[in-house]
C-alpha cells in the first residue's frame, strides 16, 4: 500500500467527522465585534443611518494619491450603467457652469494610457473610490500620522530629526 493517498483519506475522515456534530447550541454567545453582545441566532435593530455630511468644503488629503472625499451629500444619485448623476456636475462642459471642481485628467486614460474624449469605463464609478463622509464616531481607534505630521516633527531648517 503507498502512502500517497494518506493524507486525502485523513482529510476525508475528518470531514465527515465535522459534518456529522451538527447539534451545535443555538444560544452560543456571539463573538464581540462591531456590535458586542447576544447570541448567534439573534437578530438586531440595526442602528439608524446617520446623515452626510454637506459642508461642501473639500477636505486635506492624507497623502498624494489620495482621492478626494465627497463633500456633499448623494443620497438619490443614480451611479450604475445608465447614469451618473456626478458627472453632471464635474464634467469637462459641466464644470464651468456649475463651478464644481472638474474630475482629474487622469479619468480619462484608459488601462493602456491612451487618452480618451470621455471618461474611461474604468473611472466611471465614482464612489469606487470617492465617498461621502459622516459625522459619526470611529469604531476603532486611529493613529494615522499624514506625511505633513511626519515631516514637520523634523527640524524644517536642516530636515534632520531633533
Amino acid at each position: 500500500m503507498t502512502f500517497r493517498f494518506l493524507p486525502l483519506s485523513l482529510l476525508a475522515v475528518f470531514g465527515l467527522a465535522v459534518a456529522a456534530d451538527v447539534n451545535y447550541p443555538l444560544d452560543a454567545p456571539a463573538p464581540d465585534g462591531r456590535r458586542p453582545g447576544g447570541t448567534l441566532t439573534q437578530e438586531f435593530t440595526p442602528p439608524p443611518l446617520r446623515d452626510e455630511e454637506n459642508k461642501d468644503l473639500r477636505r486635506e488629503r492624507n497623502y498624494p494619491e489620495q482621492p478626494p472625499t465627497i463633500p456633499h451629500t448623494i443620497r438619490g444619485y443614480a451611479i450604475d450603467k445608465n447614469a451618473n448623476k456626478c458627472l453632471s456636475c464635474h464634467s469637462r462642459e459641466a464644470s464651468a457652469r456649475t463651478q464644481a471642481p472638474m474630475i482629474s485628467i487622469t479619468h480619462f486614460s484608459d488601462r493602456d494610457g491612451q487618452v480618451l474624449a470621455a471618461v474611461s469605463p474604468r473611472r466611471y464609478f465614482c464612489t469606487q473610490c470617492h465617498v461621502p463622509q459622516h459625522d459619526a464616531k470611529p469604531l476603532v481607534e486611529n493613529q494615522f500620522k499624514n506625511i505633513d505630521d511626519l515631516l514637520y516633527r523634523e527640524n524644517p531648517a536642516t530636515g534632520k530629526q531633533n
